[in-house]
């Protein structure tokens, strides 16, 4: 094994030349982070002791049993690849298939084209991977990825390196260290009380107007909605319960519970949400009636008249359709739930009432999206400050007077 150094924009940097089990010679280039102005000894050392070290590498890689060995020569491709098939017996159905389509669209085809091996890759090779996919990561070469998403592809590399570290495939993990673009709040937007008592009115004939009509009411999420059966619905206690989901990446998931424990909540069926319900519970039954054997007994409170429920696509993008036709500014469907939550801010009332309505898991959250919509509140904490120092003043001209 040798090596030799060379400079690169003012630093070291260390080029090992070796040849791995099949005889086939290697190079290796390794950052020193050593600048070229008086450190060459220190350079040299750093390159002698490197080679050293590789070497003594090397030679545990021989004593190694072939499974261990197989790993030492694997790509990070390939390591990714093995990560995410452990990964899908322990994770999420939806999780699993948000991490398939990164890995599919942005992971595996990086690292494939460039072939890094797993045991050599280095800080600096995962820092320039994230700031690649940070300038110019989609898909379509519009743009980079988000901060989120970018955390979401970390979180993936990085598990596979802690894998490798945990076999002994390599030491530290490079993922450790990478610096990502911080987060960005979303500015969401969301229609007043006459907004959508507007749009409710323009679509009511509509096949989405009731679980339009549901959603905001209720302040869901597009996957609670779409997950309400008739079980969820008791028309004796009048109570509409939200503990089931469905959800869609690459293919439509149904699960049996919600995002979190709080999410699981219910709420009251007011006589206009009564007639509601047992108006499309009635028209149910007489599509299944008409449909006959053809019928899908999904169970679904929102579906098609054969039965099939509605799915979470479609919904999306029926929505915007309808805002366009009918001339409301565009807002996503998630951003009924906003819509909701806001309107019960500025009707006075409190963030504890709007992260019990939403279900949030913490009122940090709440407080986070929506704090700085609760006028209503800052308002009347204004009004009460302005009354007590009138009163102060009063109360000081009494004293002066008396």
């Amino acid at each position: 094994m040798t090596g030799h150094l060379y400079e690169k924009n003012g630093k070291y940097h260390m080029m090992i030349n070796a040849y791995d089990e099949n005889g086939k010679l290697r190079r290796r280039s390794i950052a020193t982070g050593l600048k070229v102005k008086n450190n060459k000894t220190k350079a040299e050392a750093m390159l002698r002791n490197t080679i050293r070290a590789m070497e003594l590498q090397a030679e545990e890689l021989r004593r190694l049993s072939p499974d261990k060995r197989k790993l030492q020569s694997i790509t990070l491709a390939e390591a990714v690849d093995r990560w995410m098939v452990g990964a899908k017996r322990r994770i999420d159905a939806i999780t699993y298939q948000g991490y398939d389509s990164l890995v599919r669209l942005h992971i595996r085809p990086y690292f494939k084209a460039n072939g890094i091996l797993l045991r050599e890759a280095t800080v600096e090779q995962m820092q320039t991977f994230f700031d690649q996919m940070a300038e110019s990561g989609r898909a379509n070469g519009k743009g980079g990825l988000s901060p989120r998403t970018l955390r979401l592809l970390k979180n993936i590399v990085y598990q596979t390196f802690k894998e490798a570290v945990r076999d002994g495939v390599i030491v530290a993990n490079p993922c450790e260290y990478v610096i990502l673009p911080s987060l960005t709040r979303y500015d969401f937007h969301y229609y007043t009380r006459e907004e959508m008592k507007a749009l409710l009115a323009a679509i009511v004939d509509d096949p989405l107007y009731p679980v339009i009509k549901v959603t905001y009411t209720y302040g869901l999420r597009r996957s609670e909605a779409l997950g309400l059966k008739w079980d969820c619905v008791n028309f004796e206690d009048k109570t509409l319960i939200i503990k089931r989901t469905v959800v869609r990446v690459s293919e439509i998931v149904e699960k049996d519970r919600t995002k979190n424990e709080t999410s699981r909540r219910s709420f009251p069926i007011s006589p206009e949400m009564e007639t509601l319900l047992r108006g499309l519970k009635a028209q149910q039954e007489a599509d299944r009636k008409l449909c006959g054997k053809s019928y899908v007994n999904s169970e679904h409170v929102f579906c098609w008249p054969d039965g099939r429920p509605f799915s979470p696509d479609y919904v999306s993008k029926h929505f915007a359709k309808l805002l366009e036709k009918h001339g409301f500014s565009h807002i996503r469907f998630h951003e009924l739930r906003h819509s909701s939550a806001s309107n019960l801010l500025s009707m006075g009332f409190t963030l504890k009432d709007v992260q019990e309505w939403l279900g949030h898991s913490d009122i940090k959250m709440t407080a986070n999206i929506y704090g700085h919509l609760d006028v209503q509140r800052k308002k009347m904490l204004a009004n009460a400050m302005e009354f007590s120092e009138t009163s102060a003043q009063n109360g000081a001209s009494e004293r002066t007077t008396a």
